[in-house]
């Protein structure tokens, strides 16, 4: 697709503090946000689809997070526990991991990143410290890349273009296919059930094609994208026209969506002084959320029968929707010079910017915050922009695709809801402080951790605390939520209690490698951990 090798310009951060513009630079950034950086650059160099660079930004951050969070814990683990000394170095745990995973996903850049190794290596004193926490950081790695072996992103399951009315097909002017990611619904999760979770009912609550063509809100958002989305259109603001590539960065060499929120994510750390620690989870949780996302976008636009047509495609063949109230312009043209290769409910983009805006409310218990950011978009050009919530710019982030002229008015909305939903839903169930449990548990980390990490090791120890006796059920279940086995169904006494797995389901049989949930229940409370089975 032609419209993808356009390179973007190199660009700094900058950040309003006391009405002075101060440019947010790489001497300013902590492990955390470097190698956050260098994998930004990674995105630029080799480009691709949206839902495998938020899989990459996900493997990357969770390994960061477990390296450094298994040498000072004050979280709940994502996979596992990594035994750690005190005084290892969590800078060089950080590195490791990330470099490491960034090698697995894009090995032609294995020189560049050696490089950066070295780079951040250098600066941490030579010794016992740094050895330490270099071993962490490769085994944190290794976790994660051994966790998503076979979480289905590599799934190449043929995609059936539809020809009716409101079915998706290629678009003018390259007509790209076959579609970008048919497969990425099914997904494994990062920390969701499903990717069916958040599916929203359906493009104004129906998921027949032709009850939503001939509605009288579809024939308002097909005149309003046909009017403000148009490659020339009379009504469309110049503020607008700069919103809507402000926040585009669809063409390889920027740093893509996801990527674009992760830069507006190393302003708000520089902004509040996150430590290493902090940025450590800040930045995983937000990109665990990031991947989810992905796979509930894409699960909306290919596996719910309402693989919607985009806007050129709708506009130009309006003659056939059977809705007389929608005129066809059979050479209308949107202001991008490309539409997306894939189905156009629900927006990826509103998607992505809402899951972030709801882990920033989050994470900093305010949407009230402002910030100053740009772009690595080429065709932008405009200076850096405000936002005084987070709500502000994810809202306007959905909207710029309208005025783009890619997307429909629902397939913004119903990608807010969803990316709302989505991430508060991770902020609440992932990488919490471990005092945040129910207090079923004790509050240490080996009462959450479930399996050793080795292949080949002894079989997994499930360890909790009662503060009381009574009924008890310990199961395991799969990543998609089905029971695997229940390992105890029956009366407890109270105190320290131990529930081994020697990773076999209920019919005996070894599980396959992947993310387990433990789930123990007891006196109408219950907690889960995450447990990840390698091979």
């Amino acid at each position: 697709m032609h419209a993808f090798r356009i390179s973007a310009r190199t660009i700094a951060f900058a950040l309003a503090l006391a009405g002075t513009t101060l440019l947010f630079t790489a001497a300013q950034a902590d492990t955390v946000t470097e190698w956050n950086s260098i994998w930004l650059d990674c995105i630029r160099a080799t480009g691709g689809p949206p839902c495998p660079i938020a899989r990459a930004g996900a493997m990357v951050h969770a390994a960061v997070y477990d390296a450094v969070n298994s040498i000072h814990p004050q979280y709940v683990v994502y996979l596992a526990t990594i035994p750690a000394a005190a005084d290892a170095s969590p800078d060089a745990a950080a590195a490791a991991a990330a470099h490491d995973v960034l090698v697995a996903l894009y090995p032609a850049r294995q020189t560049i990143l050696d490089a950066a190794l070295a780079a951040s290596l250098g600066r941490i004193p030579d010794g016992d410290s740094k050895t330490a926490g270099i071993q962490i950081g490769q085994q944190a790695a290794l976790n994660v890349i051994q966790a998503r072996q076979n979480d289905g992103s590599d799934d190449a399951t043929p995609y059936t273009i539809g020809t009716a009315p409101g079915e998706w097909r290629p678009t003018y002017p390259d007509y790209t296919s076959p579609p970008f990611s048919p497969n990425w619904g099914i997904v494994t999760p990062w920390v969701i059930q499903s990717g069916q979770q958040f599916r929203p009912r359906g493009p104004l609550d129906f998921t027949d094609l032709q009850r939503i063509l001939i509605d009288p809100k579809y024939t308002k958002m097909f005149r309003d994208v046909k009017e403000l989305g148009a490659r020339n259109s009379k009504k469309r603001s110049v503020y607008q026209t700069q919103t809507a590539f402000f926040w585009a960065n669809d063409v390889d060499g920027t740093y893509k969506p996801p990527g674009h929120l992760n830069a507006v994510a190393q302003v708000l750390s520089a902004q509040r002084h996150l430590t290493l620690e902090e940025n450590a989870r800040f930045f995983a949780i937000l990109n665990l959320a990031l991947g989810d996302a992905g796979i509930v976008a894409w699960d909306c636009k290919y596996r719910t029968g309402v693989d919607f047509w985009r806007p050129i495609t709708g506009i130009r063949e309006a003659d056939t929707d059977r809705n007389p109230l929608t005129i066809a312009d059979p050479t209308w043209e949107p202001l991008n010079a490309f539409t997306p290769p894939f189905p156009a409910y629900i927006s990826g983009h509103a998607t992505f910017a809402s899951t972030a805006a709801a882990i920033f409310r989050k994470y900093f218990g305010t949407d009230k915050m402002t910030f100053t950011v740009t772009t690595d978009e080429p065709l932008y050009t405009g200076g850096a922009r405000t936002y005084r919530t987070f709500s502000e710019a994810a809202v306007e982030n959905a909207q710029s695709r309208i005025f783009l002229g890619v997307h429909w008015q629902f397939d913004a909305d119903d990608g807010l809801a969803a990316g709302r939903a989505l991430g508060e839903y991770v902020f609440a169930h992932a990488l919490l402080p471990l005092d945040a449990g129910a207090p079923l548990a004790s509050a240490t980390p080996a009462a959450r951790l479930s399996l050793p990490v080795a292949a080949g090791a002894a079989p997994g120890t499930i360890k909790y605390t009662l503060t009381a006796s009574g009924s008890v059920r310990v199961a395991i279940f799969d990543v998609r939520g089905r029971l695997v086995r229940t390992l105890i169904d029956g009366w407890q006494a109270a105190g320290p209690q131990v529930v081994r797995w020697d990773r076999r389901d209920a019919g005996g049989g070894s599980v396959a490698a992947g993310i387990y949930f433990a789930r123990v229940e007891a006196n109408r409370t219950a907690i889960s951990a995450k447990i990840a089975v390698f091979k």
